[in-house]
């Protein structure tokens, strides 16, 4: 029998898994790839172009939440989109596994498994990524942001597009959910470094005691877990590009050695002494005052200095208004393509109150809306209930306001088609049991 062309990789602690796993593969799939341990994902996926991973969703003993697995899914889909992603779960566990197909996974088994289920669905992932990468290509070419036309973003976007054709390290401003990210991105793909890695830390989610491992890397035998030589997210990201977000999270006393890594150009892995060469872009975002963190002496101001060669801030929504509506289009379609789905718009009325919403989690919580409206609505078209945008403030304030009035219209109106069915009729609405019992006592709509 003649192997498939493709390449898998399965990562889970336990050695027998992998083992098993790998005998039942390397007869049907050319090349083989294993990790005992998710720390080895990025330096692989580096490394070589990785069809599919296999990933078990559990390494630490005493947590079997799965939010390792979800933590590794995210940063497999940020380093590699093309590559498909396969949970590994112990039944009972199936919750997650779910969990962790909405955000990108392509399909999850249970273990043990049956050895033919694993083989089907290895097949149909591996003839997945072979779609993705074919329109990764694509996108490499043309890729598409969102920009806009209110001056200050195209002011940010002009910058970003100049600074990116240097070396200069970037440090990028903005409230949460303001797309630090995605601008980030847009500096890397439009740099000479665009094919070189992209390596993005989440500084804000990163424990002290695992800091200087996660970001330098460790020897074998450096503490009690350590057992072989690990590079860190510096040494992963040589030639190329690190994104080190929410860098106003770092305690005080773990600046002085990312500085020093800064000012050296060199990194030096725990339980060495040998420090190795750098050559990494840093490109570094918060959403802290972080002038105001130097002032109060919780920030190193030369550190600060190190880090904003260029300093470009993003601005919120609210200061954006004209692009929210264009930007709303365009987010459902993206979502619309990712859910391989056609033809959704916007009710003629959605724009006004897309508008006037506040939208303080801004293009994060105008994403989340809009896909939460899109899986829990029946029709292609999305309306203001779906979006569930009504129930702030300003609108509280008036129940003469005409958003009020539409929201018990409809409220009353699915009422009916349920026979009152409050589970159903929360669930066409978009909202939850809670929050439509407090629109029925508002509205007076109990009988």
């Amino acid at each position: 029998m003649r192997r498939k062309q493709a390449q898998i990789l399965i990562v889970d602690d336990q050695e027998e898994i992998l083992f098993s796993a790998k005998m039942i593969l390397k007869k049907h799939f050319e090349t083989i790839f294993t990790a005992n341990s998710p720390k080895k994902i990025i330096s692989i996926l580096n490394e070589n172009e990785i069809n599919v991973v296999l990933l078990d969703m559990n390494y630490r003993i005493g947590f079997e939440d799965g939010r390792e697995g979800i933590h590794w899914l995210k940063e497999i889909k940020t380093l590699s989109p093309q590559t498909v992603v396969i949970l590994m779960t112990a039944f009972g566990k199936i919750d997650t596994a779910v969990e962790g197909i909405k955000i990108g996974a392509f399909d999850y088994v249970l273990k043990p498994w049956n050895n033919e289920k694993l083989l089907e669905t290895i097949d149909k992932a591996v003839a997945e990524s072979r779609k993705n990468s074919k329109k990764t290509v694509i996108e490499k070419t043309d890729k598409k942001y969102f920009v806009g036309n209110s001056l200050k973003i195209k002011q940010a976007y002009s910058i970003a597009e100049k600074v990116a054709r240097t070396d200069a390290n970037v440090l990028i401003l903005g409230e949460n959910g303001t797309g630090k990210y995605v601008f980030a991105d847009f500096i890397y793909q439009n740099s000479e470094r665009k094919e070189q890695p992209f390596v993005h830390v989440d500084l804000g989610s990163l424990s002290d005691n695992l800091f200087e491992s996660e970001l330098f890397g460790y020897a074998k035998g450096a503490f009690t877990d350590a057992r072989t030589d690990t590079p860190g997210r510096f040494e992963t990201a040589q030639n190329g590009t690190i994104f080190l977000d929410e860098i106003g999270n770092i305690p005080l006393h773990l600046q002085s050695k990312l500085l020093h890594v800064l000012q050296t150009k060199t990194v030096t892995r725990l339980g060495e002494s040998k420090a190795r060469p750098l050559n990494v872009r840093i490109i570094a975002a918060t959403n802290s005052d972080i002038k105001a963190e130097v002032k109060n002496k919780t920030f190193r101001e030369d550190l600060l200095y190190r880090i904003n060669t260029m300093e470009i801030h993003l601005p919120s929504l609210r200061e954006r208004k004209d692009d929210i509506v264009p930007m709303a289009n365009f987010i459902l379609n993206k979502i619309a393509e990712k859910y391989h789905q056609e033809n959704w718009h916007f009710d003629d009325n959605v724009a006004p109150y897309l508008e006037k919403y506040p939208w303080k989690g801004n293009i994060r919580e105008l994403e989340n809306k809009i896909e939460r409206a899109l899986i829990l609505s029946d029709h292609n078209t999305i309306s203001v209930i779906n979006l569930d945008i009504l129930d702030f403030e300003e609108i509280q304030e008036n129940d003469e306001n005409p958003l009020s009035e539409m929201e018990k219209s409809a409220i009353e109106k699915t009422l009916f088609k349920y026979n009152g069915n409050i589970s159903k009729t929360a669930e066409e609405l978009g909202l939850s049991r809670a929050a439509l019992y407090r629109r029925i006592e508002k509205y007076d709509l109990k009988n």
